[in-house]
Formats: C-alpha cells, structure tokens, sequence
C-alpha cells in the first residue's frame, strides 16, 4: 500500500471548493491520458460510482471509484465537508478522502489516501506514494485555481 496526502489553501469558500472537487469529471481534464465517465445518476452522494480510464487504446486500465461517504461543508453548523471514495478496480484498490474546512478568508482541503496497484512489488511503493501525492496534487491546484 502507498499512502499520500496532500494540503491546500485556497481563498475559494468551502462550498465554493467542495462544488469543484466532487465534480467528478472535471479530475480527467488535470490527469493526462485520462477520461472519466460517472456511472450514476447525478446529484453526487452517498452510491455514486465512477471510471477513471487511463491510458491508450488496449494499454489501459480502470480506476472504479465509489462514494462511500458524503458531507457537503456547511450541512451542520461548523461541518467539515468530507467524501470518502473507495476504489474497486482489478488494478488499483485503495480509498480516498477529500475534507474541505474553513480556513482563514477562505477554506483548507486535505485530500489523503491509500492505493494498491495489483503486481506492484513492495520496493517500489514509495515512488507510488511520490507519483499519487504529485497527480492528486495536480488535480487539486487544477481544481482549486480562482477564475
């Protein structure tokens, strides 16, 4: 297993933040060689299922994702918005969560998580932890940019 989280700030508002990161299909324009279809109907929650496909033509793979867990920011006084995924893919298993909480003048997000690539032998699961904290790095910064 290889663990990785990741920090940010962002002047966005919780809501503001969260509506961006949950908002499944936006991840594929920030991973490259990735598209990704949302298998429920919307709204996100509780059940919603999604494919991460990465790669070209016969070379690639899917990364099945479920929402596990969903607490939109703001739906309590003072909650903290928090998704749980968990991944159910033949390739890559593991689990992912997205917290998004005030922060400041706008909010903090930790996204953290675990993954397990079937065949990856244990020496090299430290460069997958490095690889996960740059992608989910790079889809947060993405995700988070004020426009």
């Amino acid at each position: 297993m290889a663990l990785f989280r990741i920090d940010r700030t962002t002047p966005l508002s919780p809501e503001a933040a969260w509506r961006r990161l949950t908002r499944w299909e936006a991840h594929a324009a920030l991973v490259p060689l990735t598209a990704i279809t949302v298998t429920t109907p919307p709204p996100s929650g509780v059940g919603t299922t999604f494919v991460a496909r990465t790669g070209l033509g016969r070379l690639a793979f899917d990364d099945v994702m479920r929402v596990v867990s969903w607490v939109p920011p703001g739906s309590a006084a003072g909650t903290v918005g928090r998704c749980r995924l968990e991944k159910r893919g033949r390739i890559v298993t593991g689990w992912a969560t997205i917290e998004v909480s005030p922060w400041d003048e706008g909010c903090r997000v930790v996204w953290s998580g675990e993954l397990r690539l079937r065949g990856l032998p244990s020496a090299l699961r430290p460069v997958l932890a490095r690889s996960a904290r740059w992608l989910y790095g790079r889809i947060a910064d993405g995700l988070l940019v004020d426009r």
